[in-house]
């Protein structure tokens, strides 16, 4: 694989993804300046601190005229919104000034919405945007939590789009490469059905469950007693509150979907409990464990 030559990067979200996408690139030695930008100046100081950053964003006009690769790390629901902390900077500064040869990619866990919203804001210049999911991540967040090798054997997906010529998607590919991840691509509707069922669903459950326990009187008590199965399962449901309300918002129809499947699925298994019928339960568990099974040796 032939690596990008050392660009110059502007990361706005200088948190888990965009922490780890730019210590990965300084590691792979690809970046030759990496610029951040943050909504927050103490998570701004503590990138620069950790070494993540070479050095925070000045004024956009300037940072962006020779910037290679500008990477949007921020939540979903932030993408209309502000991008520079206290500056105010917000996307539509980065449509009116994107250079020709400067492409764009987000790290959203969503598609559709953000290439709706950055068809408005970049116009014709959409063609510059990539649209990018690293399938990696943790529950915990900010810069403290970044590392170089996040995306090391990871997928990424690229969901090109019709006006991206070759060259720019070709570039976003290598540049995840260049991170350890191995990248493939889909549309961004697809994107958003495949991720409503093996991803935003099974966060939702989580956080339903847990909230389920923490309002019952005796919650301690049933805390007391939860141990590896509840642990695994729950795991998620320590992420990022504000991270996955916009995810699940900007994903609301396909994730509505998988729930009301979901639920149907419930509803079978209530049945066979109802009836007493363990055959059945016997089945639904069989097969389940055989498709987990073989999906952890591959």
């Amino acid at each position: 694989m032939t690596e990008p030559k050392p660009q110059k990067i502007v990361v706005f979200g200088v948190g888990l993804i965009g922490g780890s996408f730019a210590l990965a690139l300084k590691k792979a030695n690809v970046s030759r300046e990496i610029v951040g930008y943050s909504r927050t100046q103490t998570t701004l100081d503590k990138a620069l601190q950790l070494g993540i950053i070479d050095r925070k964003g000045g004024k956009f006009p300037d940072e962006l005229k020779d910037a290679d690769l500008v990477l949007l790390a921020t939540p979903v629901g932030q993408m209309e919104k502000r991008l520079g902390g206290e500056s105010g900077m917000t996307m539509e500064m980065i449509g009116s000034l994107l250079e020709p040869h400067t492409i764009v990619i987000d790290a959203g866990s969503t598609k559709s919405d953000v290439v709706k919203i950055m068809r408005i804001i970049l116009g014709k210049r959409i063609k510059q945007f990539v649209p990018a999911h690293p399938i990696a991540g943790a529950e915990k967040s900010g810069p403290a939590a970044a590392y170089a090798e996040l995306f090391a054997g990871k997928k990424v997906v690229l969901t090109p789009l019709p006006e991206n010529p070759p060259e720019f998607v070709e570039k976003a590919r290598k540049i995840w490469e260049a991170c350890g991840a191995k990248v493939e691509e889909m549309s961004p509707e697809e994107h958003d059905h495949v991720f409503a069922a093996v991803s935003h669903l099974p966060h939702l459950l989580s956080f339903a469950l847990v909230h389920d326990l923490s309002n019952r009187e005796n919650r301690d008590q049933l805390l007391s007693f939860a141990a590896s199965g509840f642990r695994d399962f729950t795991r998620i449901a320590a992420s990022s509150p504000e991270m996955w309300r916009d995810i699940c918002m900007a994903n609301r129809d396909a994730l509505i979907n998988e729930l009301d499947r979901y639920m149907k699925e419930l509803e079978g298994i209530r049945q066979a409990l109802d009836e007493q019928d363990s055959g059945m339960l016997e089945e639904i568990f069989s097969e389940a464990r055989q498709v987990r099974s073989n999906w952890t040796q591959q």
